[in-house]
């Protein structure tokens, strides 16, 4: 079943119905988007570079800095019945350890505290990486979400007009997100990695 469900009155799935039903060996990503079961877009081998450079350049900086972060290669992240599978999630081992008892068996998240940052690389399905996930993850509490759009694919009221590569970075304030757009030679200004050295060309260069 894909979005088609709603649309023909089938059934709509609760986030534990979701995970039951997800086929262990699938080659297809899926992802539960208030109950209705959506099938994500393959990535391309540049999105795939994009994520991977993210993931190389916070890993050294987590052990540059000893923090006691992880940056699993798989991961759910349960919004009531949503579940999401991020492109790029760091999670914190202290929180992880004390709230998330499905975490060692199932590799779900379901506590904001537990989750940093969070990063979602735009591919052709952008329109959720700027309305739904901003506002699932501001929800559930997600302290920093960066929308990586190395191609200038999303919408001209969310990276302005002319559209141009962005990297959106929404952190939460009092419960509220607030966005900080960075372009070309722009330094990265992240408030987990508050020493990051990195601008946003370099990651769009490692698109490839």
């Amino acid at each position: 079943m894909t979005q088609t469900q709603k649309q023909a009155g089938l059934k709509l799935f609760t986030f534990d119905e979701f995970i039951e039903w997800y086929p262990e060996t699938s080659q297809v990503r899926y992802e539960l988007h208030n109950g209705v079961i959506v099938e994500m877009p393959k990535p391309t081998g540049t999105h795939s570079n994009v994520a991977g450079f993210i993931i190389g350049i916070l890993f050294i900086e987590i052990l540059r800095l000893k923090l006691p972060y992880s940056i699993p290669k798989e991961c759910v992240v349960k919004v009531e019945d949503t579940a999401y599978e991020p492109d790029v999630i760091v999670l914190d081992k202290n929180q992880i350890a004390n709230k998330e008892n499905r975490w060692q068996k199932e590799s779900i998240i379901t506590n904001g505290c537990s989750i940093p940052l969070i990063i979602e690389v735009v591919s052709t399905n952008w329109s959720d990486d700027y309305a739904l996930k901003v506002d699932d993850y501001e929800y559930l509490g997600i302290q920093e979400y960066w929308i990586v759009d190395y191609l200038g694919l999303g919408g001209r009221k969310f990276i302005g007009n002319p559209k141009q590569p962005t990297i959106s970075i929404y952190h939460l304030v009092n419960g509220v997100y607030q966005i900080t757009q960075f372009r070309k030679n722009e330094r990265i200004i992240s408030p987990t990695f508050s020493e990051l050295n990195l601008t946003a060309q370099e990651i769009f260069d490692s698109a490839g």
